[in-house]
């Protein structure tokens, strides 16, 4: 009777939230995840607007992901302790989106993207990817660093440079030739607000860097553009108000607009001419490629932050849950306005290092960015530009890694570091769709060399003591089944046998390589031995070679016994019509009884 397979369970989603809540949740750790969530929603303002204007939209998109996606994800997710909102990896896919298809078509590649995160979670695709080879992130991701900080040199030197493209070399064109327009009161905001920033840690203090450092950018440029400004109330420092506005039905304003975010159709959102996308199939299949790069990217960013929150917390996160909980926030948040989210590491270390305890907090980090943008909108305005320059030049450099990048360069394989390098190379000079793309296919080629290395086909010369014990059975196969006729010497038997070792997977890289060497058997040979007992698995490639050897071998009249093959691999073989043929294929448990059949075989000739 045919046993029932059970059915087949989809993953679960809000395994996060159903995890903190088993283990035991009390108002102790209510009180730390809203004390935590306090702490990362003031370092998420400041960050949501520089990293929604380096993807080239306005500031409070990228508040509005903090908001929508980062409450729903946290909820729906796999981890306990993520944090998600925009993320600096995603500036060098999202800008060049934005300056071909304009926010509009940002927003409906980001729902794309969302809807291939949950298939990818439904399809419980969480393991997989977080085999992406190392060389490949840190390459990729150092890459991400130096356009990000790139594109922000206009802004800290207050270059009157235009509108930057999406290619590197023609950016660093364009900011080379403006940099006669220098602002040297710009210049001096954001190296004051880099310095604070970077030595405000020091001093051991609760409030967040980036939040003072928009402070006393904010007063800075307050001071500048009233103490030393002109009648004709020229902005001699820019700022968030003077570089964006807004407009409702009802109202209109300059810098962030003070409302909550409200449902909106991100087809009716102006694309890069200024009007609305049309939202047809066209629109869809040019933006496939961009929206599975958000995926891919999106997707890697999180479960990466989800390991690297186990280590620090000793959970255990659900991949499959988390990739779903991402795909929903990427779904629902662009019909906010807000732009693509995942996970952000940063800002999930400090919320572990807060005392966070379950996804509440960053539910709470939500409620604080919703709150700032209606009760703080005409202040946030008054930060200067240079100054979230400055902002993301620090997290430009975090991301960077370069000390990993150095000791990669100097300590990892030759093959590693090209990647590496070829990785860089590509995210700097194209973009990281293709990076990606080419790392991944790099590493996968550098796996198989290195495996095609290990597994060797070598001739055994001198042959084993194989009698076969009186009271070792035979095999429970009809034409093995009597006892092996000791008829030829010793001697004979093995200058008729040759016995062959395969040593390693047999796979569609090795597979012709490690079987071609058999085909030059000697012509006194009548029977080979592959000895397979360290063959853990074979393709379908390796299946077709075996095959193609077996044929080659009949037509020489040369017999193969194949030894020690497990018994997964002998189904395979089953499976693709390879058949048991007495004179000609057998296979055996072990090398005794693989010469017994042989010398049987010699000796019925």
């Amino acid at each position: 009777m045919t046993p029932k397979r059970s059915p087949m369970r989809l993953p679960r989603i809000a395994t996060g939230l159903r995890s903190a809540w088993h283990s035991g949740y009390g108002l102790t750790d209510l009180r730390q995840d809203i004390l935590a969530g306090l702490t990362i929603g003031t370092v998420a303002v400041p960050l949501s607007m520089a990293l929604a204007i380096a993807a080239g939209v306005a500031p409070q998109h990228g508040l509005y992901t903090a908001i929508v996606a980062g409450a729903i994800i946290a909820i729906t997710g796999g981890s306990r302790v993520n944090v998600s909102g925009p993320t600096a990896a995603f500036v060098v896919i999202l800008f060049p989106i934005v300056q071909q298809y304009g926010l509009g078509g940002l927003l409906i590649a980001t729902m794309m993207a969302g809807a291939i995160l949950v298939m990818l979670g439904l399809a419980r695709m969480g393991r997989l990817i977080q085999f992406v080879p190392y060389p490949v992130v840190l390459g990729f991701t150092a890459g991400i660093a130096v356009v990000i900080a790139v594109l922000q040199v206009p802004d800290f030197l207050g270059l009157s440079v235009g509108q930057l493209g999406e290619h590197f070399v023609e950016n660093v064109g364009q900011i080379l030739a403006a940099l006669p327009t220098l602002n040297p009161f710009e210049l001096s905001i954001g190296v004051f607000s880099l310095v604070v920033m970077l030595l405000w840690p020091r001093l051991h203090l609760p409030i967040p860097a980036p939040l003072v450092g928009l402070f006393v950018g904010a007063l800075a440029a307050y001071a500048v553009n009233h103490g030393l400004g002109d009648n004709s109330h020229e902005m001699l420092v820019q700022t968030i108000a003077s570089r964006f506005s807004w407009e409702t039905l009802n109202d209109s304003g300059n810098g962030i607009p003070p409302i909550a975010p409200a449902f909106l159709a991100p087809w009716h959102l102006p694309g890069a001419d200024g009007y609305p996308l049309p939202l047809d199939f066209t629109l869809i299949r040019a933006l496939l490629g961009p929206a599975i790069a958000i995926a891919m990217l999106g997707a890697i960013e999180s479960l990466l932050c989800s390991v690297v929150s186990d280590g620090l917390t000793r959970t255990r996160h659900d991949p499959d849950a988390e990739l779903i909980g991402q795909g929903l926030g990427n779904l629902v948040a662009p019909l906010f306005g807000g732009i693509t989210a995942t996970a952000a590491i940063a800002r999930t270390a400090t919320n572990i290092r807060c005392g966070a305890r379950s996804p509440l907090a960053a539910v709470v980090h939500s409620a604080v960015v919703l709150l700032a943008v209606i009760a703080l909108a005409e202040l946030l305005g008054k930060v200067p530009m240079a100054t979230l320059a400055a902002l993301l030049f620090i997290v430009a450099w975090n991301m960077s890694e370069a000390r990993h990048f150095v000791h990669t360069l100097r300590s990892a394989p030759g093959g590693d570091v090209a990647i590496l390098l070829i990785c860089f190379g590509l995210t700097v000079l194209f973009n990281m769709v293709l990076a990606v793309a080419v790392g991944i296919g790099l590493a996968a080629a550098l796996f198989i060399r290195r495996m095609m290395q290990l597994t060797q086909t070598r001739q055994i010369v001198d042959m084993p003591e194989t009698d076969t014990p009186e009271n070792d059975a035979p095999e429970n196969d009809a034409p093995e089944s009597d006892p092996p006729r000791q008829t030829h010497a010793r001697g004979e038997d093995t200058r008729a046998i040759a016995l062959y070792d395969i040593d390693g997977p047999l796979f569609f890289g090795v597979a012709e390589k490690a079987l071609t060497s058999l085909r030059l058997v000697d012509d006194k040979v009548q029977i080979v031995i592959l000895d397979m007992a360290d063959v853990p698995s074979m393709d379908g490639t390796a299946i077709v070679a075996l095959q193609s050897l077996i044929d080659d071998m009949r037509h020489q009249h040369v017999a193969l016994v194949l030894s020690g093959l497990p018994s997964h691999l002998i189904v395979k073989l089953r499976r693709a019509g390879i058949r048991k043929r007495t004179g000609e294929l057998t296979w055996c448990r072990n090398l005794p009884r693989a010469f017994a059949v042989a010398r049987r075989w010699l000796a019925d000739e």
